[in-house]
This record gives C-alpha cells, sequence and structure tokens, in this order.
C-alpha cells in the first residue's frame, strides 16, 4: 500500500466517479483504474462497487476512508515538518550563557525567539564560566555559548558581540558609593570578590590584569562560581569587586554600581563549532546578535 494509492483511494472515495477523480489528481482515468485495482489486490478486498453509471464505497472502503485520510494528515505534517527543519523554523538548539549575560542577553533572546521561532524548541543555561561552556561546546552539549573574550581553539569560532565598561561593585554602605565615578586605584586594599581563577576563566584574569594596570593586587581574594553570588557577598561585606557594567541589570539595595575613571573592558563573544551547524542554529545566532546590538542601541539612547 502505497501513499500515491492511498491518494488515488480518497478521490475516488469523495467524488464516486472514475472521471471527476482523475481530473481531481491529473491523471488519466486508466491509471487511476489500475491503481485501485492494484490496491484492492494488496488488501485483498473490493473497496468500491462499479457499474456502467455508480461507484460506491463497500464496507471495507468506509473503513478505510477513516485510516487514509489519517495516513495522508501525517505524511503532511512530516512534509512541513521537513520543510521546517530545512528552513531553520524547526529544531532543538541548546545555547549556554556566561553568568554576566544571564541578566540582560538570555531573557531578551528568550521572548525573540518564543514570538519569532515558536517551532524551535530551545534549551537556554545561565550562569556558566567560560571554560564550561568550552567544553560543552566541544562536547556537543551546547550548540552555542554567549562567553567572554575569545577561544582560541581551532574547532571553535567566535563572533564579537559588544564591549562592556567593567564597573565597581560596592556595598552601599561603603565610603566611595556615593560616587558618580571612582578610580580603580581607590580600591587598593580592598579585599575583592572574583570569579573562579580556573584555566580561561576570563573574568579573573581581567580583575587582576586591570588591578596591576593600577598598580596594585588586592588584598585578598574571594572566588565565587556565579555572577549573583558574587554580587551578594559584595553586599554581605564580603569585600568589592569588578564586573561588566550589564550586571547593573542584577538590582540590590545592598550594593552600588560605580563607574571606573579607567577605560576597562571586556568583550562579550558568540561562540559555535567551526562547521557549519543546523539551520536552527544559524537561525537563533542571527537572534542573538540581533537582540545584543537592540540592548547595546538602547542603552545608548538617553
Amino acid at each position: 500500500m502505497e501513499l500515491r494509492q492511498i491518494r488515488y483511494f480518497l478521490a475516488l472515495a469523495e467524488e464516486c466517479h472514475f472521471g471527476r477523480a482523475a481530473a481531481r489528481l491529473h491523471v488519466a482515468q486508466p491509471a487511476l483504474s489500475q491503481q485501485i485495482k492494484q490496491l484492492e489486490k494488496d488488501l485483498g478486498t473490493s473497496l468500491f462497487t462499479r457499474s456502467t453509471r455508480h461507484v460506491a464505497l463497500t464496507e471495507a472502503g468506509r473503513h478505510l476512508v477513516e485510516h487514509a485520510r489519517a495516513l495522508v494528515a501525517e505524511e503532511e505534517r512530516a512534509r512541513l515538518h521537513m520543510r521546517e527543519l530545512a528552513t531553520g523554523e524547526a529544531g532543538r538548539v541548546s545555547v549556554g550563557f556566561i553568568g554576566t549575560a544571564t541578566y540582560d542577553v538570555l531573557p531578551r533572546v528568550a521572548r525573540t525567539v518564543r514570538a519569532r521561532l515558536p517551532r524551535i524548541t530551545m534549551e537556554l543555561r545561565g550562569e556558566l564560566l567560560t571554560p564550561d561552556l568550552v567544553d560543552g561546546l566541544l562536547a556537543g552539549t551546547y550548540d552555542l555559548a554567549v562567553l567572554r573574550g575569545t577561544v582560541n581553539h581551532e574547532d571553535i569560532r567566535t563572533t564579537r558581540l559588544r564591549s562592556e565598561s567593567l564597573v565597581a561593585v560596592l556595598p552601599s554602605h561603603h565610603p566611595l558609593a556615593g560616587r558618580r565615578r571612582i578610580s580603580l586605584k581607590d580600591l587598593a586594599g580592598e579585599p575583592f570578590v572574583v570569579h573562579p581563577s580556573r584555566a580561561r576563566s576570563s573574568m579573573y584574569d581581567r580583575v587582576l590584569a586591570a588591578c596591576r594596570r593600577a598598580g596594585f593586587r588586592p588584598a585578598s581574594l574571594m572566588e565565587v562560581g556565579e555572577t549573583a553570588t558574587l554580587v551578594v557577598f559584595v553586599a554581605a561585606g564580603h569585600g568589592v569587586a569588578l564586573v561588566p557594567e550589564s550586571v547593573q541589570s542584577l538590582r540590590l539595595g545592598s550594593v552600588a554600581y560605580v563607574p571606573l575613571a579607567e577605560s576597562e573592558s571586556v568583550d562579550l563573544a558568540l561562540a559555535r563549532l567551526a562547521r557549519r551547524g543546523t539551520p536552527a542554529i544559524e537561525q537563533v545566532s542571527s537572534v542573538i546578535e540581533e537582540c545584543v546590538d537592540d540592548l547595546g542601541s538602547s542603552a545608548a539612547r538617553p
């Protein structure tokens, strides 16, 4: 039993006339008659009673109509799904986000994909470190990763999304918390809360390099894995921190974000495997780039 035969059967069942059914199918009447006879032979039963003036479904034919319509509908759904996969309108995409991009980029990407590409299933993970994201890309856990800096690996390519200024995070009761701007050297002697010092942990290296350029090394370092926890530790008085300016969207009444007089910044990048991904991955990567551009444009407006 072939799908073509099922379509021929349904056309004849609905028209009850070989001539009209053949015209509807754009086939010759003898070809239609031959396919119906072959289908009846395959099924071992008559599906139609025929006379020179009349064609009608047998009891077996009436039972087959429902199954035939279900088969045709399922085939059409399969064709549609294949077309959506081919164009990137459907599929499954996993994206990991660095902790500091979890608060502004991740929500906007999720909303945009849900509104524009509802047939794409998104798996989103936030509050991750760059080493974990790189390992996840290589292992196939993530299709895309929003991370800090560049990745020196032949199997991964990165696209720069934006550059962000670093800002100081201070407890709200800190003497410098009310300043409009501070110099980084004003924090010499302060304990720092930082991201972990694991290999390839970009923020740890960036913060210590910025302090070196300002002429000091932090008095002590408390390493914290998640950005939200880092800000909470600052609020609790465990030290001060440097974070990308986008973290200011994580608002706590007990901390103050203060711009730096120095020009210290860190890049946000989109990483993926060097080989071309599925159309759905390409669609989502375009959405991520667009969302970051929109966030930058919104921040630039007064």
